[in-house]
């Protein structure tokens, strides 16, 4: 049973996965991040599906992650922060490496994980009034599991205006960093995202999928051992005293120290 997100398959094939915690604003729980790998195992598997769609209901497409989950994380152990960061990295990769196109609708805003979402999707078109932002950096945290998707999206030049600086960006600017195919008005996402599904469906769906894992193969190394040290690199992060102030801060809703 699914509570987190929702999947429905339209009689063409295509399959829209909704993250369905609008309360949240879809922010990314450790029960989301699950139900989402399974998701992508399963409809990477299903031969009926020809194309996915990633969208969100209400208000934001991702806030990123879920403000309970980091609680969790800041309060446990090394050990466990791996494990729990090593959902976080192979949800992604399921995603990225699902064998069906995935086309990304955007509202809202996206930030820290939601960015790593969009940067794990074929194609992503958002909508004109969309914020994004990798925000890691203000609670002393890194863009560490998300980063080889961000950066095979942006490339390491336009990576570095935003990877560090934790400032959020429009969809304007997101289309230029390569985050975003477009950006179009809200009443016509709907429309643009199908005008990126319509094509797929004259295509072999085998010829898809061997050449997204073509594709994949010829850009940049995204395997085990890049996967390994994003993880290390995240949890040597949450050991930090500046990670521990970052997190306190936010929560007390005080600036941390270093915010001046």
């Amino acid at each position: 049973m699914l509570e987190t997100i929702a999947i429905v398959t339209d009689a063409r094939g295509v399959a829209t996965l909704t993250l369905n915690r609008a309360e949240k604003h879809n922010a990314m729980s450790g029960q989301m991040i699950a139900e989402l790998t399974e998701a992508a195992s399963r409809l990477g598997q299903d031969d009926g599906v020809r194309v996915v769609v990633l969208a969100a209901a209400g208000k934001s497409f991702c806030a990123g992650g879920d403000l309970g989950w980091m609680q969790d994380q800041m309060a446990a152990d090394k050990a466990t922060r791996f494990v729990e960061a090593r959902k976080l990295a192979e949800m992604l990769q399921a995603l990225n490496t699902m064998p069906k196109p995935l086309i990304g609708a955007l509202q809202g805003n996206a930030f820290g994980g939601g960015v790593g979402m969009a940067a794990v999707c074929d194609v992503a078109i958002g909508v004109d009034s969309l914020k994004m932002g990798l925000t890691e950096t203000r609670l002393g945290l890194i863009p560490a599991t998300i980063g080889p998707y961000v950066i095979a999206r942006m490339g390491e030049a336009r990576a570095r205006r935003v990877f560090m600086s934790a400032r959020l960006f429009d969809a304007t600017e997101a289309v230029d960093l390569g985050l975003l195919t477009k950006t179009v008005s809200a009443d016509r996402l709907l429309e643009a995202v199908e005008d990126e599904i319509r094509p797929y469906l004259s295509c072999a769906p085998g010829a898809v999928a061997s050449a997204k894992a073509l594709v994949q193969s010829l850009g940049p190394r995204i395997d085990d051992t890049v996967i390994d040290q994003t993880i290390s690199e995240l949890v040597e992060r949450w050991e930090t005293e500046e990670a521990r102030e970052g997190i306190a801060a936010f929560f007390e809703k005080r600036k941390p120290v270093w915010n001046k």
